[in-house]
């Protein structure tokens, strides 16, 4: 990916692009060497993406973190994503989709009535909350490198782009759409026309009728 004129410079094998750089400790010194190689090939106009594995400060130990590699390159666009961010007391732990929607408060939101909170496989918080928030970033940055000829540093943790992307839930509890517990609300199993059924066939039904004249429709059948 990366456009005309652009280098993608994936710096730890987390983008299919055309030049990377794993991170494996044995070959730290090997890998250091040709990072740097690679950003003196690349152009000014370049976007490194790094993803550890939701751990901070990987590339910061081999020598390719953002403070160096924005002095060699002032315009670089350095996209980094983690689970848990680059401070605070996670940010050196390891962790999954389910974790991160854990501490950001959302998995209490999802599942049924008097069930355990569930989480809809990983789309949430490593796909929406994190790729696409860093994606985000990474456009906001090329749009201001535009104008000011500098590069950013984009740090997208997982955890707060899905607490991001869930703000409507916390936001609408006023508006009595999810002031009840979780299972108990609008569009969250709590009401009968917006549910999933199973059919006779053995298959499953998926009604959406919040508007009067959808829910008449349900009703009788049409």
């Amino acid at each position: 990916w990366g456009g005309p004129g652009e280098d993608v410079c994936d710096l730890a094998g987390a983008a299919p692009a055309g030049w990377a750089v794993r991170v494996q400790p044995a070959l730290a010194g090997q890998t250091r060497r040709h990072g740097h190689s690679m950003f003196q090939r690349a152009g000014p106009g370049s976007t490194a993406a790094e993803c550890s594995g939701g751990l901070s400060g990987v590339m910061e130990k081999l020598g390719l973190g953002p403070k160096v590699l924005l002095q060699e390159n002032p315009k670089l666009i350095y996209a980094r994503l983690t689970g848990f961010g680059q401070s605070g007391r996670y940010a050196k732990s390891a962790g999954h989709d389910i974790n991160y929607l854990a501490l950001s408060g959302v998995l209490s939101k999802l599942g049924r009535k008097d069930e355990n909170p569930y989480a809809p496989v990983n789309l949430l918080a490593d796909f929406a909350g994190g790729g696409v928030m860093c994606a985000m970033g990474i456009i906001m940055a090329l749009y201001e490198r535009t104008k000011s000829g500098k590069g950013q540093v984009v740090d997208a943790s997982m955890v707060e782009g899905a607490a991001y992307l869930s703000s409507f839930l916390w936001k609408s509890q006023n508006l009595g759409l999810w002031n009840r517990l979780r299972g108990e609300n609008l569009l969250d199993s709590g009401a009968p026309f917006y549910e999933t059924y199973k059919t006779l066939d053995g298959k499953f039904m998926a009604v959406g009728a919040i508007e009067p004249q959808f829910y008449e429709q349900l009703v009788k059948g049409k």
